[in-house]
């Protein structure tokens, strides 16, 4: 196990994108248990300056959280999202899967097709399963690189009301039935709708 651990250290240390325990044991010989060498190395790297980290269903090693401002950097923002942008990744990271239509039900406005091409060009949203309901939808779910960006292991540990409105991020007194959006003042719910196989396929 100990060379198992040694193997899988080499691997995360050597990559850029977070590797799956699947993809693990192909690169490893025949008769590897990947997913038990995790376990192991995550505990070895506790409390160190890195760490081993579950991103979706990859694993990579990242910086401790606390050691982040040594990796800063000045750097020239080129980019920034907009306000219907940030709005609608917060409705499908905290609504997946959601079609469009959906999307533009919960911010009362149409969404437009640049804002949704932008989002699936930084990869931080991609296409779900289609929804069983007339004309057969598409749906929108967030992808492994805005866990790995926003560093969480799946949309579940996404920040609850609680969480946004001590961070000042949400009003104390809000209309229901709205949604939190990352930076606005809309409320709503903090379940994530996304165990619906009746209403979906692949």
């Amino acid at each position: 196990m100990a060379e198992q651990e040694r193997m899988v250290e080499a691997i995360l240390f050597a990559t850029t994108e977070p590797v799956s325990a699947r993809e693990l044991e192909a690169r490893m010989p025949h008769g590897c248990d990947a997913a038990e060498a995790l376990v192991h190395l995550r505990k070895r790297y506790e409390g160190r300056g890195v760490r081993v980290v579950k991103v979706g269903d990859a694993w990579a090693m990242r910086t401790a959280p606390d050691l982040g401002f040594l990796m800063q950097k000045e750097t020239v923002e080129t980019r920034k999202l907009s306000r219907a942008a940030i709005e609608t990744l917060a409705i499908i990271s905290y609504h997946q899967p959601v079609t469009r239509a959906e999307i533009e039900e919960i911010r009362g406005v149409s969404v437009s097709r640049g804002t949704i091409d932008q989002l699936l060009e930084m990869e931080w949203i991609r296409f779900g399963r289609r929804k069983m309901t007339p004309g057969r939808p598409v749906t929108f779910v967030v992808t492994q690189n805005f866990l790995d960006h926003f560093g969480l292991e799946s949309a579940r540990d996404l920040p609850g009301l609680k969480e946004l409105r001590a961070a000042g991020l949400l009003e104390n007194r809000l209309p229901p039935g709205s949604m939190p959006a990352l930076g606005s003042e809309d409320d709503d719910d903090e379940d994530i709708d996304g165990d619906q196989p009746e209403l979906f396929e692949d």
